[in-house]
């Protein structure tokens, strides 16, 4: 290597240090590891209103959603779909009872969502969101869009079980 190089190597700009993708921009392609599971991501639902995301994973065969809400740091809600059916959107209780459980509601919004991929609901557009728990900690989600309704039953994550292995 010449002098002359070596001297502007002195001055050159060092390389930007390389981001990682964080939970909340992962998208259809990526993978992550919840509670130990590798899941691949094959939908995301956003709301950019609340910043946060519903992301679809699967694993082999199984689909999960997991719920990523950024508050004061990143909460994490894992969901397994459930059978059930509510028929009118402003009928929706506030305490329901689900295979012996009680939930309670916690909270309710609506918002513009934006969806990417494989997700329950193949258009974006204005939803209504639900969320119950139980006095033991389950959760229970409900969401509205379009006409339809999905009913999920899920437990919070700690932000330590969830991390991204390959992100595109």
């Amino acid at each position: 290597m010449s002098v002359w190089k070596r001297i502007g190597n002195l001055f050159a700009k060092p390389a930007p240090p390389i981001v990682e993708k964080s939970m909340l921009a992962l998208a259809p392609g990526d993978i992550c590891e919840v509670s130990l599971v590798s899941y691949e991501v094959t939908g995301r639902v956003g709301n950019r209103s609340r910043n946060a995301v519903v992301l679809t994973l699967q694993d082999g065969s199984r689909i999960s959603y997991l719920l990523v809400e950024e508050r004061e740091m990143l909460q994490y809600q894992l969901y397994q779909p459930i059978d059930g059916r509510l028929d009118d959107p402003t009928e929706v209780p506030t305490h329901m009872e689900l295979d012996g459980t009680e939930y309670f509601l916690e909270e309710e919004y609506g918002g513009y969502v934006s969806v990417v991929g494989k997700t329950p609901f193949l258009q974006g557009g204005e939803q209504h969101v639900w969320q119950y728990q139980s006095d033991d900690g389950k959760l229970l989600r409900i969401e509205w869009q379009n006409g339809r309704f999905m009913l999920y039953e899920g437990v919070k994550v700690i932000p330590a079980d969830v991390k991204v292995i390959r992100a595109n």
